[in-house]
């Protein structure tokens, strides 16, 4: 096919080029204008880039806070624009759908609560989407991107990395969480003489759910700590190569039912503790674990590992149901402690 030749634009006259000119100026000027003095007030129906909006009304909010202010005891959901927030925010009350507009552009960077974490959750329910959490450090070790204090929470395609915690609760044995699609890195810690922290790390709730998610690079701790009635771990990995100082993939602290399948394990060198994968009951019976399923995964250490460990270890002396695992060198099957 014959190339078509190219055309110079024609030229501009004097005045036109001029227009185009002043144009550019001010677009320039808008540009230079900072976020916080386009972002003063709460505006209603705005569209711009950046910052909260409550999706119910369209309303304009300047910071988080706000944005939960309004919703109060209701229910609402807030977009949260693409940028870097240095601040934090807690739900009191009410149920709240925290998503990002785009996933993995809103991130939270250090900004602290009561000394909890970047969201401090409380209400009935809470709902994060698409958020990334970094950099959260506290006096007590425990800095989180989310201490959830009462409620259900759901979590999906979040980021949790290089912060003291992923996910710290309290108790509410009448509810549930459940995280899918979301990954943890480069988190927990075992220092200072204080109690260690994980990347999640789940108090007397009555049920955990954790699917399609990434665990990696453990800072110290376990990687999923449950206290939860009723466990769900299903198609995650956990991938502690590059783990420093870290204990159990899994530990069900006061025993659990629930089901554990479809996982992928890899034990790295740096272990504080590298003594079991999974364990049940380390800390108590507070829950029956009769008829936990643990099967379905594979189980290995990382390449020029050398050692003798166990893939789950239990205290509760109830019916584990230990189906088939495809385990690699140096890995028992079960122990009874």
């Amino acid at each position: 096919m014959p190339r078509t030749a190219y055309a110079p634009p024609p030229m501009l006259d004097r005045h036109r080029l001029l227009r185009v000119r002043l144009l550019m100026l001010a677009a320039v000027v808008v540009a230079a204008i900072p976020a916080g003095l386009v972002l003063a007030q709460d505006a209603p129906h705005a569209e711009f880039v950046g910052g909260f909006t409550l999706e119910q009304t369209g309303q304009r909010f300047a910071t988080l806070q706000r944005a939960i202010d309004a919703i109060g005891d209701g229910a609402g959901t807030i977009a949260i624009g693409p940028g870097t927030y240095r601040e934090c925010a807690v739900q009191q009350q009410g149920d709240v759908a925290f998503v990002a507009q785009v996933p993995g552009q809103a991130v939270f960077d250090g900004g602290i609560c009561e000394g909890k974490a970047a969201l401090v959750l409380r209400g009935r329910s809470a709902k994060i989407s698409g958020i990334v959490f970094q950099n959260m450090r506290v006096a007590d070790g425990n800095g989180a991107g989310i201490r959830l204090e009462h409620g259900d929470l759901s979590v999906s395609q979040s980021w949790f990395r290089d912060s003291e915690e992923g996910i710290l609760t309290a108790d509410d044995p009448g509810a549930a969480i459940l995280v899918e699609k979301s990954t943890f890195t480069r988190l927990g810690r075992c220092d200072r003489g204080l109690s260690c922290a994980h990347s999640i790390y789940v108090g007397d709730y009555g049920a955990l759910t954790v699917r399609q998610s990434r665990f990696e690079a453990g800072r110290g701790g376990h990687y999923v700590k449950s206290r939860a009635a009723r466990i769900e771990v299903t198609q995650s990995s956990f991938d502690d190569s590059a783990g420093r100082a870290t204990n159990y993939m899994i530990d069900l602290s006061g025993g659990a039912t629930g089901t554990i399948t479809g996982n992928w394990f890899v034990q790295g060198q740096d272990k504080e503790n590298y003594s079991a994968f999974i364990t049940n009951a380390a800390e108590g019976h507070a829950h029956s674990a009769e008829g936990l399923v643990i099967a379905g995964n594979d189980a290995r250490l990382a390449p020029g590992v050398s050692r003798s460990t166990v893939f789950v270890a239990d205290w509760s002396g109830d019916g584990l149901q230990i189906g088939a695992n495809t385990l690699g060198s140096g890995l028992a099957r079960f122990e009874k402690r």
